[in-house]
């Protein structure tokens, strides 16, 4: 029995999605460590507590809606949106979304919003750095510009309930739960 070649312009492959994920969250956290070992930099502590997981549950439920209705109503939002879930996470199985809420969410987490912001700075030119880094790294073409500015608003989101907060925890709940329902709902709406 012959395996076929992955059509290099079509979807990816369950296993290069999930490789890719992999592979983006070890590169994440390598450079989250060897920042580390380069200084002792400040870093947004995660301050567990029920509000601040309640706090994250409700931004993650907030940002789901939200990308729902840009879905919706910006039609270059739409088209960018369905070439990358068709692109991510049409070839993943149901088990599958727990790794891609939990690879990206945390990795991009301790980066973007536990290193970067207090880095840039616990303002809002931290968070507006911070967030358009967060946005470039979800580029993957100029038709994908759209989603790189919602990507970007998300981060700046994100970013303040670190802020407001003071802590890591509700960023890094909010993206976990944001991508795992976004995933479901939309294998949901594909299913038969």
């Amino acid at each position: 029995m012959s395996q076929s070649t992955p059509d290099p312009d079509g979807p990816l492959t369950r296993i290069q999605v999930l490789a890719a994920m992999g592979i983006t969250a070890v590169i994440l956290l390598l450079v989250i460590q060897g920042w580390r070992l380069l200084g002792t930099p400040v870093m947004v502590p995660l301050n567990w507590s029920a509000t601040n997981l309640l706090l994250g549950i409700g931004l993650g439920l907030g940002i789901t809606l939200s990308s729902g209705g840009i879905y919706r109503l910006w039609p270059a939002y739409q088209a960018s949106a369905d070439r990358y879930v068709l692109m991510v996470l049409q070839p993943l199985i149901w088990p599958d979304i727990i790794w891609l809420g939990l690879l990206p969410g945390i990795s991009e987490e301790l980066l973007f919003r536990g290193m970067l912001l207090p880095a840039f700075g616990l303002d809002g030119l931290g968070v507006l750095l911070s967030s358009l880094c967060f946005g470039v790294m979800h580029f993957s073409g100029l038709q994908q510009w759209p989603y790189v500015v919602w990507a970007s608003l998300v981060g700046a989101m994100l970013g303040a309930s670190a802020i407001a907060t003071g802590s890591l925890l509700v960023p890094l709940v909010a993206h976990i739960l944001t991508n795992i329902l976004s995933a479901c709902l939309w294998k949901l709406r594909r299913s038969p």
